[in-house]
């Protein structure tokens, strides 16, 4: 008899503890499901936005890539020649210097071979300008302008109360234009006031005396 209630004892705490562990699971299971979180789901209009906005962006890419590529066309075809007329300046150059040396020539000084062969130079050289010209490479008018440090590269300063200081009075070297690019520089030599003697005395004195 007592072995019944025992056994009917412990059936009964089975019973009840494989209750209380389902009523367990049953919760965790409840708790996990309304802790977990939906995924955000993303709408059809949204879904169209986002197409729209990356169809705007691949469009406007493109016509960057268009405008570069029109630009770069543009410029080859306009500055191709660029490194080449640089060169060709040289020629310019020389013909200047050949005159220079031969006008200094004691020798050759007033004599009519000389007379003819710079006006054979000057032909040459009105030829070459003509040329360069027709090619969109004209030269830089300097003479008598303002000092513009992007046209112009001053190389000295000469005293003269004539001018307004700052004024181009001496071209040392011919600057040239490939249409609107700036090809190279004019080399010049542009006024100062004439310093008076007894200002260069003075600045000789700091000088020395902080010497």
């Amino acid at each position: 008899m007592e072995k019944d209630q025992n056994t009917n004892f412990e059936t009964q705490n089975n019973e009840s503890g494989e209750i209380k562990t389902e009523e367990l699971d049953n919760d965790s299971v409840s708790r996990a499901s309304e802790s977990k979180e939906l995924p955000n789901e993303i709408t059809s209009e949204e879904k169209i936005l986002e197409l729209q906005d990356k169809l705007s962006r691949a469009f406007a890419e493109m016509e960057n890539q268009r405008r570069r590529f029109e630009k770069e066309r543009e410029d080859a075809f306009n500055y191709g020649g660029f490194a080449f007329a640089k060169e060709t300046l040289n020629l310019v150059d020389n013909l200047e210097r050949s005159k220079l040396i031969l006008e200094s020539d004691e020798i050759l000084k007033n004599s009519e071979a000389l007379k003819k062969t710079l006006e054979h130079f000057d032909i040459i050289s009105k030829d070459m300008i003509s040329i360069l010209s027709k090619n969109g490479i004209t030269p830089l008018d300097s003479i008598g302008k303002k000092l513009d440090p992007n046209l112009h590269q001053a190389m000295i300063e000469i005293e003269d109360d004539q001018k307004e200081p700052g004024t181009i009075i001496q071209e040392i070297q011919k600057g040239f234009m490939m249409k609107d690019r700036l090809l190279r520089p004019s080399l010049v030599g542009v006024s100062k006031k004439t310093t008076n003697k007894a200002e260069k005395n003075e600045e000789n004195k700091e000088n020395s005396d902080n010497l």
